[in-house]
């Protein structure tokens, strides 16, 4: 299961967290995985390409972690839209991923 966690503080996003696999089909099939991937990577690329010192990410062999560094309103506008994909997601495959 990929299991997201999200800390925010005064009601901004601070660090999102995306660890696991999801276990929906092998590796290089599966589709939650490819969609949760989608997600975050076209998130953080768009955030990236407006304002560079906004985020830095780590992607591990486990997963990937997001640290928020800025509370700029079109940063944590993309950022509650990629929450809101990944809670979609979330209702669609319960099993395989969660947000929490």
């Amino acid at each position: 299961m990929i299991k997201v966690s999200i800390v925010k503080e005064n009601a901004k996003y601070k660090k999102i967290s995306i660890l696991g696999h999801a276990m929906y089909d092998d590796y290089g099939k599966d589709i939650v995985c490819s969609a949760c991937s989608s997600i975050v990577t076209t998130t953080v690329n768009g955030i990236l390409a407006l304002h560079k010192g906004s985020l830095s990410y780590m992607v591990g062999k486990k997963g990937m972690s997001i640290e928020v560094k800025s509370e700029d309103e079109t940063t944590q506008i993309l950022i509650h839209n990629m929450v809101r994909l990944l809670k979609e997601l979330e209702g669609n495959y319960p099993d395989n991923i969660e947000v929490k």
